[in-house]
Formats: structure tokens, sequence, C-alpha cells
């Protein structure tokens, strides 16, 4: 496959999963505002928001104070914001136009109908939207996306390059959505073990669609411990990030397989998933959750550079 093709599919799966990616920090944000505030955290809920999916720069910039109404716009409409669920939305609808002729017909009409349903919302007078409805809006649009690639797609290079952009965006996601709690936290540490901590922590479960699926795995009972465990080290869960380092080492290896040889990104996906298969919760926790978070957001980003030179640049290593 052509690197400019393999690129273009890349990044099809980023740009849709950060546009869900968007949409569940909104989610979060509006669920935390709902409730009062019992010792400020980090500033409010809406600014733990811009910090923990690095806006905060581009948003003061723009904005200045920070208003619930004005973050909402600049995460979901504002094309100035390159992470902007519509910014995302049209990304990938024209990475998606560039590589017709490699998508089913079930994929670019689900990206395009998402598209132009998106211009329709522009058009809509803004008290007129509500963010739930936004919120559900995109996440269901992603999910039929993502539903048309598992269901037509021929299972080829392709195939595995718009997975493993999913795969490598949605480790970042899940390790962002989960920084939301440590800055809503700041500095308000005697509140850790209280309802209040425990109502965030629930909303963090309910934001990522994992509340369910979290009370089969362990029964109901909510800590930080285990929805923190849920997210990170459980296999069993969809958006973990043992599960999404396990999907990029697989993608990863087909690839390997398909090519004839292994390279350095195989080599660097097989460390951060043997990594994370031998931590405990505990240390996690010992480490401090924030600055594992932000290590593994790291990683993450490191490894995407390596996929880039090897396979997108069209420079092969």
């Amino acid at each position: 496959m052509l690197s400019r093709t393999a690129a273009n599919l890349f990044w099809i799966g980023r740009y849709m999963e950060r546009a869900e990616t968007g949409a569940r920090l909104l989610s979060v944000g509006s669920r935390n505002a709902l409730i009062p505030s019992v010792g400020g955290g980090y500033r409010n809920e809406w600014e733990s928001v811009l910090a923990a999916g690095g806006h905060t720069a581009a948003f003061t910039e723009k904005y200045g104070e920070p208003r619930q109404r004005n973050i909402e716009s600049f995460l979901f409409f504002d094309q100035d914001n390159p992470a902007s669920i519509a910014s995302c939305l049209d990304a990938a609808r024209e990475n998606g136009r560039i590589v017709r002729t490699a998508l089913t017909g079930q994929v670019w009409d689900a990206l395009n109908t998402a598209f132009q349903e998106m211009r329709e919302l522009r058009r809509t007078e803004r008290s007129k939207l509500d963010i739930s409805d936004l919120v559900e809006w995109t996440t269901r649009r992603c999910s039929l996306v993502r539903g048309a690639i598992e269901d037509t797609q021929l299972r080829n290079d392709g195939y595995d390059f718009l997975h493993l952009g999913y795969a490598l965006e949605r480790a970042d996601s899940t390790a962002r959505l989960l920084d939301v709690k440590y800055y809503v936290l700041l500095p308000g540490l005697d509140y850790v073990g209280s309802g209040f901590d425990n109502y965030q922590w629930g909303t963090v479960l309910r934001a990522m669609s994992a509340h369910r699926a979290f009370n089969w795995a362990y029964g109901g009972e909510v800590t930080p411990a285990r929805i923190a465990d849920f997210l990170i080290l459980n296999r069993m869960s969809p958006r973990s990030l043992i599960t999404s380092m396990e999907d990029i080492m697989i993608h990863l290896d087909r690839l390997a397989r398909g090519y004839g040889r292994s390279t350095e990104a195989q080599t660097k996906a097989r460390g951060l998933y043997g990594e994370l298969s031998e931590l405990s919760i505990e240390d996690v926790f010992d480490e401090g959750l924030h600055e594992f978070l932000t290590r593994i957001i790291g990683e993450a980003a490191a490894l995407s550079e390596i996929v880039h030179d090897i396979y997108l640049s069209g420079e092969a290593r």
C-alpha cells in the first residue's frame, strides 16, 4: 500500500476516535457541572476538561475567561480548534474522500452523512442545541462509522491502518479522560474518598459508556481503585489502556507479517504492552495517577511518531 494511502486511512481512524473523545470530554464536564462546587478543585470542572485535553492555551488565547458556553462551542463547533468535533469530522471525511476507492460504500456513506449532518448543526441556532443531544449524536455517528468498517472492509493492510489509528488515539484519549479526575480534585485533597469524589469517578465511567460493563466486571462496588483498574489494566474493558495497547500490537504484528519484516514499531508496542501487563493498580497509584497517565500519553505519542516514520512518511526504515 502507498504510504500516503496508509496515512489517510490511519488518520480517518484517529480523527473519528478524537471526535468521540471530544464528546466524552463534554459529557464529563456537563455531568460534573450539575453538582455544586465543594472546594474548587482545579478552579472548575470545565477548566479541568480543557486542561486534560491540552486545550487551555488555545482556548484562553481566543476566548479569555473560561465560560461553559464558550468551552462547549470550542470543543464542538470551533473550526479554529483542530481537535473540535466539527474539525475532526471534517478531516476524517476529507481523508476518506482522498482514498475513496480504498473504502467500501458503507464506510464512505457513514463518513459523508456525519459531515453533512454537522453542516446542518452549524446552521442551527445554538440555543436550540442541548449539549447532551450533541454528545449523543457524535457517539452515535462515530459508532456507525466504526461498525461500517468492521462489517464491510476487507481485512487487509488498509484495515490494519484504520484500526491502528483508532487504537493509538484511544490509548491517548482514555488517559486524558482519566486525567480529568486529577485536575478536578486539585487542590481539594480532603475530598478524596468522599461521596463527592466517588460521584466524579462514576461520572468518568458513564462518560465512557462503561458503567454497566464495570458493574459486570466488579460486582457493582464502585471505588476509585477499581475504576482506575478497569480503565487502565483490565483486558475485558474495551477502552482500557491495556486493551488499546493490545490492539495496537495486534495490528502492527499483522502489518509485520504482511510486509515480511518486523520494525521498531512492533518492538515499542510489545514493550509498552509488556509493561502494562506486569503492573498492578497499586503500582499505578504509587507512581501517581497523573504522573503515570502523563507518561503513557508521551509513550503513545512516541509510538505514533515511530509508526509515521516507518509506514506513513514514504521514507521506510
